[in-house]
């Protein structure tokens, strides 16, 4: 009899014991700039659901859509101060931050979203920079190849493009300043009015843009320029306590999600591109292709734009050469 007793109290304490093995419920918070009727907005708010899904409801994840709990350039600070567990922006906003992952946004002659996302995680996985340290990252991706669209004229050659005022901020700047335009350093919420107005002769932004942000009614042309098209890489980091305090379950199932969403948003990406080149058809807006021989001058108009970039990682102490290599190997 007492043996008996003695085994059912041992069962009783391991059942109790038991749950404690799994993990504990939990709550993430994620924010990301997108409006919640974007496309990206809604893979993330889809991200959150499979979460909790393949956690058996373990792991359920808050979403904060349109800057309603960090405004886009404070978004990934905000992970890292725990302001949110997970953070959905882009790393352009923090300019000279992340030199490695900078050298992703160059014009390196896009020609998809998908080809942009597989970039972006394979020189995070190769190089594993430390300026990414600070979070524990989920995956990145990149948008459609970024090209010219301008109001009154198409443009077909460098001489064409010589003095245009062009809508453009960061390394789509230094692009339009190479290729002998003047760049406008302007968001893309002020784009529509610059467009509209004059302000500008035209805008570098994805081919998306002329639906979601409408910029198809006021641009009428655009320039195939694919060879120098830039992209612009997206991020997805978790703080890094919240991650650690996951068990090694969760974590793979999370990682799994990620690998899935990381295509998914390329796919996003550049299933909009059609209808963003479409839309701007239907506006009775022109498309125009650069000859071989003219992409070849672009390219090479483009070229201290990446000479630059090595130039800047050297300065810190990086392997700017080995790091820009690494970076077209990829696009191959």
């Amino acid at each position: 009899m007492k043996k008996t007793l003695t085994t059912l109290l041992a069962v009783a304490v391991l059942c109790v014991a038991l749950p404690s093995l799994a993990q504990a419920e939990v709550t993430l918070t994620y924010s990301t700039f997108f409006p919640p009727t974007n496309h990206q907005a809604k893979l993330a708010d889809e991200w959150c659901k499979e979460v909790e899904k393949r956690t058996n409801g373990e792991v359920k994840v808050q979403f904060y859509p349109g800057q309603t709990l960090t405004k886009a350039p404070q978004c990934y600070d905000g992970v890292v101060e725990g302001i949110s567990d997970v953070g959905f922006s882009c790393l352009a906003y923090s300019r000279g931050r992340f030199p490695t992952m900078a050298a992703v946004d160059l014009p390196m002659g896009y020609k998809t979203a998908a080809q942009a996302t597989t970039t972006a995680n394979a020189v995070y996985e190769h190089f594993k920079p430390a300026e990414l340290d600070d979070v524990e990252v989920m995956y990145f991706h990149g948008h459609g190849p970024g090209l010219l669209f301008t109001t009154d004229k198409p443009v077909k050659t460098l001489e064409d493009m010589q003095n245009l005022k062009i809508r453009s901020t960061g390394n789509s700047a230094k692009l339009v300043k190479a290729l002998g335009g003047t760049p406008v350093a302007k968001s893309m919420s002020e784009n529509y009015q610059l467009l509209q107005k004059g302000v500008v002769d035209g805008s570098m932004h994805p081919i998306e843009s002329n639906k979601s942000f409408k910029l198809g009614e006021v641009c009428k042309f655009g320039t195939d320029s694919f060879d120098v098209a830039y992209t612009t890489v997206f991020f997805i980091v978790m703080n890094k306590g919240k991650w650690n305090s996951l068990d090694a379950k969760t974590q793979e199932t999370i990682r799994e999600i990620n690998r899935e969403w990381a295509v998914k948003h390329a796919q996003a990406w550049d299933d909009a591109d059609v209808i963003g080149r479409q839309f701007l058809k239907d506006q009775g807006g022109e498309i125009v292709s650069l000859t071989p021989e003219e992409s070849a001058k672009w390219v090479k108009a483009a070229q201290p734009v990446l000479d630059s970039y090595v130039q800047t990682a050297d300065e810190k102490g990086l392997d700017g050469k080995a790091i820009l290599e690494f970076t077209r190997s990829t696009l191959k």
